[in-house]
């Protein structure tokens, strides 16, 4: 569900009220995302640009994001003319759905300049556009060249033409309402949404004009649910019944931060999870290959047999014959031997005896490859499940892990290189039990190693799914209670692929319990006496407690 123009009109004022604001940093969080993190009369304020197609809109934050390394071109763009710049006014074309914020800044000579940079929230066509004093087109987001769209180019150096005004009436200034006219019609700034709920609650008589005033002085932002879907605007939805409200900016925040973290994450690793199926997908059609070729390494001693009956009825002239059938010593079976005709009979008993070492030597190493072949696919199976579940830092986290491991390219960091620093631990999660007992779980194997093995101490309490893969969780105690060792094992359960299932069994023991595998992969390790609780995975009592929900 996207803006609308009437609350876009509400979130202008908010913004105003904050400026002039000095622009001290521009962050691309995503490819449709822009945040601006600026000092005002408010002290330090972050104003996030989204134009994604569904979720965009136009608030000011306090929500901590994400910042990669390396910006596209628009970002580059704006840091170069706008960093250091101040925004002096923004203002709303009526009531559509754009709005140009009015910005000063210095340029190369120290002469100051004006700036006009329009954000336009329209679903799919939203876009940023930077446009210079003489109304000529900088740069934008977006960019539309004429094949695609000759009314309205949007291109660098072109001149730029605002979206054409709808020519509706305001609501606010008109009390007149034409009933066999949709509202969508009649008004400018009103989405259908918003029409259906002004239709319903006239129905059942209240007036436009109360309706307006209402719009007029309310700050927050009421949501409620549509089929599992949100519903939201700036007043209360009666014609979806019970709704929750919110100050404006953070029920925008609640709204979408995750559901566009969804996004970011799979922006940082849709390359990884394409990377991770193709690694399991051709390690999956390598193991029966493997599997074949041992079960033909075991069946050797038929080539033994072959050189040892060619020996024995000292068979000499082969050539130019694909077969023999000899007698068995052993039960006087007939025996029919392949045979290479370009090969004597002693030729060709040497062959059966170096194909018979060949394949008993084969059978250990065939073996060290399907326990290889195995591991892979258990390691990329459990990374792909972590990818499921990952939040942005955690994607990060396994993109680095599959580095180290050497699967992936190291991303070569174009600045000086500096000192190299101490390793940092990553990022652990947390959750406090009813008895101030602290309990610790990681995400994805750089995590789980860095808990089991750097955090927790001996005689802590250490739990994983049982035949799982999933999280290392630690109670930082010895002896927990029952209610806390329950809340360990829901955090390990629901953070497995066991989480839609009842009773997952976990495993639990002290950590002096677990042995690290050598040359295993990250997050790896070996259980020693243990104990099992089984456990129905509980996502309520999770978000009760704080955990990391996703």
């Amino acid at each position: 569900m996207s803006l609308d123009g009437i609350l876009l009109h509400k979130i202008i004022p908010e913004i105003q009220s904050s400026l002039p604001m000095r622009i001290q940093k521009i962050w691309e969080i995503s490819n449709t995302e822009i945040l601006f993190q600026t000092h005002g009369d408010n002290g330090k304020q972050q104003l996030l640009i989204s134009c994604h197609s569904v979720y965009n809109r136009l608030l000011l934050t306090k929500r901590s994001y994400p910042t990669p390394s390396e910006p596209g071109n628009f970002v580059m763009v704006l840091r170069k003319y706008l960093e250091g710049a101040t925004i002096e006014s923004i203002e709303q074309a009526e009531l559509d759905r754009w709005c140009v914020m009015a910005i000063k800044h210095h340029n190369n000579l120290g002469d100051l300049e004006s700036l006009s940079l329009y954000v336009e929230l329209m679903g799919k066509y939203a876009n940023v556009i930077l446009v210079s004093a003489d109304g000529k087109i900088i740069d934008a987001l977006k960019r539309i060249p004429p094949f695609e769209n000759s009314r309205r180019i949007v291109q660098t150096g072109a001149v730029f033409e605002p979206t054409p005004s709808q020519e509706k009436k305001d609501p606010f200034t008109t009390n007149t309402v034409d009933p066999d006219v949709p509202l969508t019609k009649q008004f400018g700034g009103f989405s259908p949404f918003l029409s259906k709920e002004v239709e319903y609650r006239m129905a059942h008589g209240q007036s436009f004009s109360s309706i307006m005033q209402e719009i007029e002085q309310s700050k927050s932002l009421f949501i409620a649910n549509d089929k599992d879907e949100p519903v939201f605007h700036c007043i209360a939805l009666h014609s979806y019944g019970a709704c929750r409200e919110y100050p404006l900016f953070e029920g925008f925040d609640i709204l979408y931060y995750h559901r566009e973290e969804k996004d970011r994450i799979k922006q940082i690793s849709g390359d990884i999870y394409h990377f991770c199926t193709r690694q399991l997908k051709h390690q999956q059609q390598k193991l029966p290959r493997l599997l074949k070729e041992l079960d033909d390494a075991k069946d050797c001693d038929k080539w033994r047999l072959y050189g040892e009956l060619l020996y024995t009825y000292n068979i000499t002239d082969t050539k130019g014959t694909n077969t023999i059938t000899l007698t068995s010593y052993e039960d006087e079976t007939p025996v029919t031997i392949p045979l290479d005709p370009k090969l004597d009979g002693r030729g060709n008993a040497k062959r059966c005896y170096t194909k018979y070492n060949k394949l008993k030597k084969g059978q250990t190493y065939l073996q060290e490859q399907i326990a290889l072949c195995e591991n892979e696919i258990s390691y990329f199976e459990g990374l792909l499940e972590q990818l499921d579940q990952a939040d942005f830092n955690t994607a990060y986290e396994i993109r680095q892990e599959l580095m180290k491991q050497g699967y992936l390219k190291e991303q070569k960091n174009k600045r000086r290189p500096t000192k190299k620093k101490k390793e940092d631990l990553p990022h652990i999660s947390e959750v406090t039990a009813e008895d101030g007992t602290k309990i610790s779980y990681g995400r994805n194997n750089l995590q789980n190693d860095a808990l089991t093995w750097h955090v927790a101490k001996k005689n802590e309490t250490w739990l994983h799914a049982k035949d799982y893969h999933g999280a290392h969780v630690v109670i930082h105690s010895e002896t927990p209670s029952e209610q806390t060792l329950r809340l360990a094992a829901n955090i390990a359960a629901y953070y497995s692929k066991g989480r839609s299932s009842s009773s997952v069994p976990v495993n639990y023991c002290p950590v002096h319990n677990l042995k690290k595998i050598p040359g295993g992969k990250p997050g790896m390790v070996q259980l020693g006496a243990y104990k099992t609780i089984y456990i129905d995975p509980d996502m309520d009592e999770l978000q009760r407690f704080g955990a990391d929900i996703d």
